[in-house]
């Protein structure tokens, strides 16, 4: 089995000779021109590109059409309705070329709270660093070089503009060496993703002829912790739920009915306690059901990545971690985390009372084969002996059913693993590994989730995740950065891509 998984990662990860001298051409143009590319990502981090602001979306996607005229594409708007950010699509097409590969990224960041951000998310901040006491200021634009391991702060800059300047960056540098694409190039860049994508596949549906092609690549997501180039071949599906156990109409004095009247706070930490362990392990039967297991490729490529954990150990500060396997180990099965706990209160506004309700949210991780995960867990909760409601209670229901929950349920979507052994899959392995110069790292399925079935299942191309970014961005969270060799690794994979890629 050993050797059989070997000769799979050798086939993978062979290394043809590049197109001579291509990634030292892009190299220099981008050495030369490094503060017009970093003006560049600034200029788009500050565009306001976040569903709370319609207007900030419109204006980003005004600004990326008119980056992609300006190189030439032919561009167009694919509307996702009245009022909403469009999808920005550009094609360059080169006489002779077999085969056609979409770019996708999306230009919309997360929801921001300002008052957590160090400086406003809206005006980048170049640092030295990562944010505390050793991290100063620069002002780049005065500087007489930049390091690579400042950091640009802002919202989205990382998730995904980076990705698109990057990918705009590298059609400079392949226009300025005087060479064409291999392929067909599509630019396919949604302004919803961080809002779910609601009009994603009506978009895909509507616009199916002028978007065929043999394969998508994902600019989305981070590089390996190990700072190393990787590839990604698949997600984990998504889904989320908040849970309300209901107790007294009214918070009541513990000490006048403790012991009597039902805590609902207790009652939601053992429901917890009965869906999943300390160790992550969800205990909830069927919920693992007709799980597809890892393919010899597929388990070889995880075997072949290098470890990371003790590192991200003293990164984060933990002692331990669930379950004792490798992270990688982990992010292959299902998951159910707890995002958020709610009842009482704590500290100096703690009382001496029960709670009226407590409240669970929980976000789902499912992985390819996996049964629905709704119907299952509902039928688990009714066999425990709870009622279970989709609405505010009235008094009479909670006075006729002693174990009573609410469920409220938010959309997701499905995992999705793309055929690492596919003639599309080798040659984007390839044509990577050559830009950076060893095996790049294969991972077949990424730990969080992004949208991919989408696109394999209404367009019926592989698809592939083609990160860039460092994995201690921030994403989605306050103080989002992006360190700027990241970039420059990218600009040089997009340009191999564009420039070497075919099978």
């Amino acid at each position: 089995m050993k050797k059989a998984a070997a000769a799979v990662m050798a086939l993978l990860i062979a290394l043809p000779v590049q197109a001579a001298g291509l990634k030292d051409q892009v190299r220099a143009w981008r050495q030369g021109h490094e503060a017009a590319i970093v003006g560049e990502l600034s200029d788009l981090t500050a565009l306001r590109s976040v569903a709370a602001d319609p207007a900030g979306l419109l204006a980003t996607a005004d600004h990326l059409e008119a980056q992609l005229k300006a190189r030439g594409l032919t561009v167009k708007r694919l509307s996702t309705g009245e009022g909403k950010p469009p999808v920005i699509y550009g094609e360059l097409l080169t006489k002779g070329a077999k085969r056609t590969v979409v770019f996708y990224a999306h230009y919309d960041g997360q929801p921001v709270t300002p008052s957590q951000w160090a400086s406003d998310p809206f005006v980048p901040v170049m640092r030295t660093g990562i944010l505390g006491p050793a991290a100063t200021d620069v002002d780049w634009r005065k500087a007489p070089a930049l390091n690579p391991e400042w950091r640009l702060y802002g919202r989205a800059v990382s998730d995904d503009k980076t990705s698109i300047v990057a990918a705009l960056a590298a059609l400079d540098a392949l226009k300025a060496s005087g060479r064409k694409p291999s392929i067909n190039i599509k630019i396919f860049w949604e302004g919803q993703e961080e809002a779910g994508s609601t009009d994603l596949a009506a978009v895909i549906k509507a616009n199916a002829a002028l978007l065929k092609a043999d394969l998508w690549l994902i600019g989305d997501a981070p590089v390996s912790q190990t700072r190393q180039m990787q590839l990604y071949f698949g997600a984990r599906g998504t889904g989320s739920l908040e849970i309300t156990v209901y107790g007294p109409l009214k918070p009541l004095h513990d000490g006048h009915y403790g012991n009597w009247v039902p805590n609902p706070a207790v009652m939601a930490a053992e429901l917890i306690a009965q869906m999943r362990d300390s160790d992550g392990r969800i205990l909830i039967p069927g919920f693992a059901d007709g799980v597809r297991p890892l393919t010899p490729a597929e388990q070889a490529a995880i075997d072949a990545l290098p470890p990371v954990e003790g590192d991200l150990k003293q990164q984060f500060g933990i002692g331990r971690s669930e379950g004792g396997q490798r992270l990688v180990d982990s992010l292959m099965r299902p998951a159910l985390n707890i995002r958020g706990l709610r009842a009482g209160q704590v500290g100096d506004q703690a009382a001496n009372a029960i709670p009226s309700e407590a409240v669970v949210s929980i976000d789902f991780r499912t992985v390819p084969g996996q049964a629905p995960v709704r119907p299952i867990l509902e039928a688990w909760l009714k066999a425990k002996g709870w009622t279970l409601v989709d609405h505010d209670p009235t008094p009479a229901e909670r006075t006729a059913n002693p174990r009573l929950i609410r469920l409220a349920w938010e959309d997701g979507y499905p995992a999705w693993r793309t055929d690492m052994t596919l003639d599309a899959s080798k040659a984007v392995i390839a044509s990577t590994s050559r830009t950076v110069g060893k095996p790049v790292l294969i991972l077949p399925m990424m730990g969080a989730s992004v949208p991919m079935y989408l696109f394999a299942d209404l367009t019926g191309a592989p698809v592939i995740g083609l990160p860039i970014v460092n994995h201690d961005n921030s994403q989605h969270a306050a103080n989002e950065n992006l360190r700027l060799q990241n970039l420059w690794d990218g600009i040089e994979v997009y340009a191999g891509l564009f420039a070497d890629l075919n099978w």
